[in-house]
């Protein structure tokens, strides 16, 4: 029996309805890398189970003290049923990349059993019409509950759940098991009594600490050796209060493209993704009229792990907020001021005590802030902070190298974050095996259809990437584009996609209004990461419904190019599991994007 520590603590406090703390992840895997060429249900649950069993934190579940007095215990489940918290699911038909997102939509939305050990997965099938998913691919999607783990500790739960190859050798070290005797409710309430007269002085404590770490910060800062970012980021659509529904998407980008963008302003691999989140937010709220004249700020998390040395927590996270520069429009002039505020946030993040703000709801007794946190969310309270953060921005680094679930081959992974309140979107970096995966989770009042936001990404990453390369070529007139570097293709990955029209999207509750196009002939492209086609022509939109087109491909991409009807061509497919940009929208014109 262990007792949660202060800012696993905080998670569970957190814990509402609309705002579930949980954080997942979706895996695509490729069956016939198994031995025998499949794999079976009941292999899956035995691979988990014999990692899951070294992994006693998964076995565990909350004991609360009485009167939530203090805070709760982690207990060995003596009735833990691996078989409880896997289920196996199907995708609904036509089983493509939109029925895979609202179907983790809605599983991502639901707040986990408190009773249970906080975690579950699904394994899905039905992935049949997913461009680019081999035959026979199913997914898991994975979720547990922050005051499990935290990003890095995600990836480390990913890690321990896969092999390193297809056919591992088996277990041959036996595990031992042990359970725990639930605790009296006369032993919780007279340790709860003892801990209060402890925390007391430890909060004294932690006073004083503070008031001498503020003393030094505001030294720092009147000495112009710290950094103060300012942040006075306007309201926006994503300050609303949250709801309870999700709606999920993501894209998918090299590596190498990564890198070369990193290169070519002497950046890192987050100044990138920040950039291209930021380009996003602007181009998606300019498409509405909603785009501010003043940029926008998110929160970005802090591995504390180093800073905080060893404590009881399973969670070292903390946060700083930062300017993403929305206001302006060059790709060059954009990333390189996010890189000035990235630099400034992390300098005043590493001298700051209020990155760990966070300790603040699990320091007091779960009495205390439960019915507060209820309070704030039930109220919408959160309509009248003065810091408007638009969301959180993560990037968490994966292997390098290829993972391995019950044999079959992972092949995609997209990470998943949680909102909180009036914070409506989180975007998570993921990279893995050569490819970096951006997805999106908002509120689903606040962006119904993310397949718009995500298409815009992808406008973005062109836009940084031709960039890169007019930077490095020292030229001032545009060069001409060149290939992509190529993710790894999924050997028989055939598209057979209909062009479609990227329309306005609209605020709710009012739909999207789309233009009509001419109907294009169904076209068949290789999939291989790359731009597949040209944008479809669209006739003219009226005054109030600007059309965008998306980024031409690379010129020399290799690809079969396919005719279309009164020779229009159709539209590209940027990613090997993500339907053609522009998809999402035409589901919000026949008015079936809700997510439940």
């Amino acid at each position: 029996m262990k007792q949660l520590g202060i800012i696993d603590s905080a998670f569970v406090n957190l814990e509402h309805p609309n705002t579930p703390q949980h954080i997942g992840g979706l895996g695509i895997y490729d069956q016939s890398t198994a031995p025998g060429g499949s794999v079976r249900f009941k292999g899956v649950i035995a691979s988990f189970e014999q990692r899951l069993m070294r992994q006693p934190i998964f076995r565990a579940r909350l004991v609360r003290t009485p009167g939530n007095l203090d805070r709760p215990y982690w207990v060995q489940d003596a009735n833990f049923d691996v078989e409880f918290h896997i289920r196996h699911i199907a995708l609904p038909q036509p089983g493509d990349w939109r029925q895979l997102c609202i179907l983790v939509s809605r599983l991502h939305a639901r707040p986990l059993d408190m009773t249970r050990p906080l975690w579950e997965a699904y394994i899905i099938e039905g992935l049949d019409n997913i461009v680019g998913v081999p035959k026979g691919a199913f997914a898991i999607y994975t979720k547990m509950h922050h005051s499990l783990v935290d990003g890095a500790g995600g990836a480390s739960f990913m890690s321990a759940i896969h092999d390193l190859e297809a056919d591992p050798k088996p277990f041959t070290e036996r595990t031992t098991i042990t359970v725990d005797t639930p605790p009296s409710p006369a032993y919780l309430a007279t340790t709860a009594a003892v801990n209060q007269v402890r925390n007391s002085f430890k909060m004294a404590k932690g006073a004083v600490g503070l008031a001498r770490d503020l003393g030094k910060l505001a030294l720092g800062v009147a000495r112009k050796e710290i950094p103060m970012p300012s942040i006075n980021a306007p309201k926006t659509r994503f300050n609303n209060p949250v709801g309870p529904y999700r709606a999920f998407d993501a894209a998918e980008f090299a590596l190498d493209d990564i890198k070369l963008i990193k290169n070519a302003v002497n950046g890192k691999i987050n100044d990138v993704v920040l950039a291209i989140v930021s380009g996003a937010m602007r181009r998606y709220l300019e498409s509405i009229g909603e785009l501010p004249e003043e940029s926008l700020a998110v929160s970005i998390p802090l591995n504390m792990r180093t800073r905080r040395g060893v404590t009881e927590d399973n969670n070292q996270i903390g946060s700083v907020f930062l300017d993403v520069h929305t206001n302006i429009k060059d790709p060059i002039e954009r990333i390189k001021a996010i890189m000035a505020s990235a630099d400034e946030a992390k300098r005043y993040g590493e001298a700051s005590p209020l990155v760990d703000v966070l300790k603040v709801t699990g320091m007091f007794s779960p009495a205390l802030t439960k019915p507060f946190v209820n309070l704030y969310i039930n109220n919408q309270l959160s309509k009248h902070m003065p810091a408007n953060i638009t969301g959180v921005v993560s990037n968490v680094a994966g292997p390098p190298f290829p993972l391995y679930s019950a044999g079959a081959k992972m092949v995609r992974y997209y990470g998943m974050g949680l909102l909180t309140p009036g914070m409506g979107m989180f975007n998570l970096a993921f990279s893995a095996d050569g490819v970096v995966t951006l997805s999106i989770l908002a509120d689903r009042d606040t962006m119904a259809n993310p397949a718009v936001y995500r298409d815009f990404m992808y406008e973005t990453f062109e836009e940084l990437r031709e960039a890169a390369l007019r930077l490095q070529a020292g030229e001032k007139a545009p060069v001409r584009k060149s290939a992509s570097s190529t993710i790894t293709p999924i050997a028989g990955a055939v598209a057979k996609k209909p062009g479609a029209t990227v329309a306005k999207p609209k605020a709710p509750p009012r739909k999207a209004k789309a233009v009509k196009t001419a109907k294009p002939a169904t076209a068949k492209l290789k999939s291989n990461g790359a731009a597949a086609a040209k944008t479809a022509a669209v006739k003219k939109p009226a005054a109030k419904a600007p059309v965008r087109q998306v980024a031409k491909p690379p010129a020399k991409a290799p690809v079969q190019k396919a005719k279309a009807t009164n020779g229009k061509p159709t539209e590209p497919v940027k990613s090997l599991f993500i339907e053609p940009a522009g998809e999402g929208v035409e589901s919000a014109k026949r008015g079936d994007a809700v997510v439940h």
